[in-house]
This record gives structure tokens, C-alpha cells and sequence, in this order.
């Protein structure tokens, strides 16, 4: 059987122009061939087209609004999902214009289908109470222990997100002054990011007591499960979540949902109350855009709000006089 164009495409953007070209990380490839994924089925199930013969001709406008409300109603996706889903598709489109002009009408009207208008999530984050009697939970008198209390300092401290704290190596770790380490983010970018020194201190400790100290170990995983691998997400949740825990005994606060991310948002709204510029947050945190960033201020500016509703006096401002009852003012009115 013939490929199709559309079979030829996709496998070109998937293993080709998303990795060769873009750069981009295996897990962010992994989520745009989830997407392909989900559409082909749909058009296997509810349009009866079968995916060795589905081509670009058939994808056009209705087709994606109509697989972006199935998602919603047979998948039960949220909004916000809906719009992660057109997102992923938005890059395809623009790669397949350049390479078929005369499908580029037909991509651009793609390109074209607005987002699903959605409530903005509150940013949940600790406060430094809460942040202590968290890291305040491991057992330092365990080897498991210790890592964990590395693991989750250097998670608040760098504000990395939960892939970059993975992909760690001891490589990436620089002790002498100025201490930082080296993070890769979202489209292979990297960035260095400075160091607190108990951090640098806990740091130097885990390196020792784990020998890893020589050039031979540069590309070994900072911190290892117990096949001395790198640790999963799914590891680094169950890390966290043990120790909040223990710490919602002691801090009853904690009775919410708090993920490695909420570390993230923390160091973020920590930064931001200390008086740090919203382009250096944006920098530090390796966001792309500002507006992002703008999130911390949104939400700060919300926490300020409250407090302010909970300490003032009433207003003593006097009531002002209705004006439909000033005659007065309502000839002066009329004459204009």
C-alpha cells in the first residue's frame, strides 16, 4: 500500500523536524505523538477512517473542532487539556505549509481555530513555615534520608522543574564559588541557576558520601533510586508526598494538594516577596515569555488584597447623595 501524505508527514515531524531540527526533549516529543495518537483513533472510531488511509485532504477545520469536543465529552478532557491538544497541533500545521503550499489555506484556517476560554489556576505555593516543616521530615540518620533531604533542597532551591531535577548529573553540579547548577529545560535550553549555601553544603555532602566525586562520574545521575538509576516522576511524587505526610501532623495547613511543582511556584512567590524583579524570576525559573512569570504577581497582588479586606476599618468615606434627586443638577443636565 501507497503511504499516504499524511502518514509521510507526520513521521517526518515526529522523528525528524521535532528532534533533528527543534531539539526538542523526548518526553516533549512523546507528548505531540500522544496527540497524533488521539486524533488518529478519532478518526478511526467516529469517522470511520482507518489510519492507513487517512490523508491531509480530510483534516480540515470541522474535523479538528470536532475531535477537540470529542476530547471533551467521550475523554472528559478539561479546557485546559482541549487547549494543550491544539497547541501540539498548531506546530504540524505550520511545518506542513512550508512543505505543501498548496495546502497552506487549509493550514492556516487550522492555525486559525481560537482556544477554549478557561479560569486561570490559582498558583498554590508554601509558605516558608510550611516549606520548613517539610524539609524538616527526612530521617538524616538513613542514606535514603539524606538523599531525600538533597533532593527536595535542591528542588525549592533551583525551582527546577521535576524533568530537569532528572536529568541531573553530577556534571551539572558546580561546589566552588559562585555555586550553581546547570539545568536543562523546555527546548533543550540551558541555564545556570545559583545555589544557597546550606544547599551547596548538603550538596558536597551527598557527592562524598555517594562517591561521586571523580571526572569518571560527570555523567552519572545526581540522585539515584535504588538500582542506582535516575529516580522517575513518579519517584519524585512518592519522595514528596511521604514526607507531607508526616508534615500535615505537625502542620495542619498542609491538608491540600501540594506536587514537586508546588516547590517550583514557591521559590517563585519567595523570590517575588523578597523583592526580585519579575525579569530576573523569569530568567532564574527559565521561563520563555514574561507573561508566565506575571502569574507570582497576579497572585501575590491577590494574597495582599485579602489581607488588606481582613485588616481595614470600614470606609469613612459618607454616602453619596443619590444625584437623580438633585433637581439642580438635573435642569443643568437637561439644558446642556
Amino acid at each position: 500500500m501507497k503511504p499516504t501524505n499524511f502518514s509521510i508527514h507526520v513521521t517526518n515531524f515526529l522523528t525528524h523536524y521535532l528532534g533533528a531540527q527543534r531539539n526538542l526533549s523526548p518526553n516533549t516529543i512523546r507528548a505531540y505523538r500522544d496527540v497524533f495518537t488521539l486524533l488518529l483513533r478519532f478518526c478511526r472510531d467516529v469517522r470511520g477512517i482507518a489510519p492507513e488511509k487517512l490523508c491531509l485532504e480530510p483534516i480540515d477545520v470541522p474535523l479538528v473542532e470536532a475531535f477537540l469536543d470529542y476530547l471533551g465529552t467521550e475523554r472528559n478532557s478539561s479546557p485546559r487539556t482541549r487547549n494543550h491538544r491544539l497547541a501540539a497541533l498548531h506546530p504540524f500545521f505550520r511545518y506542513v505549509q512550508a512543505e505543501e503550499p498548496a495546502h497552506m489555506l487549509q493550514c492556516q484556517k487550522i492555525l486559525a481555530i481560537p482556544q477554549q476560554r478557561h479560569a486561570r489556576p490559582t498558583v498554590t505555593y508554601l509558605s516558608k513555615e510550611e516549606l520548613a516543616e517539610i524539609l524538616a521530615q527526612p530521617d538524616l540518620q538513613t542514606a535514603e534520608g539524606r538523599r531525600d533531604a538533597v533532593l527536595l533542597s535542591v528542588l525549592y532551591d533551583t525551582g527546577a522543574r521535576v524533568q530537569e531535577l532528572i536529568d541531573l548529573s553530577v556534571g551539572d553540579v558546580r561546589l566552588d564559588p559562585p555555586a550553581q547548577l546547570r539545568l536543562l529545560g523546555k527546548g533543550r535550553k540551558t541555564r545556570a541557576v545559583p545555589l544557597m549555601q546550606s544547599t551547596v553544603q548538603l550538596l558536597r555532602d551527598h557527592i562524598r558520601e555517594n562517591r561521586l566525586e571523580g571526572p569518571e562520574q560527570f555523567d552519572t545521575p545526581l540522585f539515584q533510586n535504588a538500582r542506582h538509576q535516575r529516580l522517575s516522576r513518579s519517584g519524585i511524587r512518592y519522595i514528596l508526598q511521604k514526607y507531607l505526610v508526616r508534615a500535615r501532623t505537625k502542620s495542619p495547613s498542609l491538608n491540600r494538594t501540594v506536587s514537586p511543582h508546588t516547590l517550583r511556584h514557591t521559590k517563585g512567590m519567595h523570590l517575588l516577596q523578597s523583592g526580585i524583579s519579575i525579569d530576573m524570576i523569569r530568567d532564574f525559573l527559565g521561563h520563555v515569555d514574561v507573561k508566565t512569570t506575571q502569574i507570582y504577581a497576579r497572585a501575590n497582588l491577590e494574597m495582599k488584597r485579602k489581607a488588606l479586606e481582613n485588616i481595614t476599618e470600614p470606609s469613612p468615606v459618607p454616602t453619596i447623595p443619590a444625584w437623580q434627586q438633585n433637581k439642580n443638577l438635573l435642569d443643568w443636565l437637561r439644558s446642556l
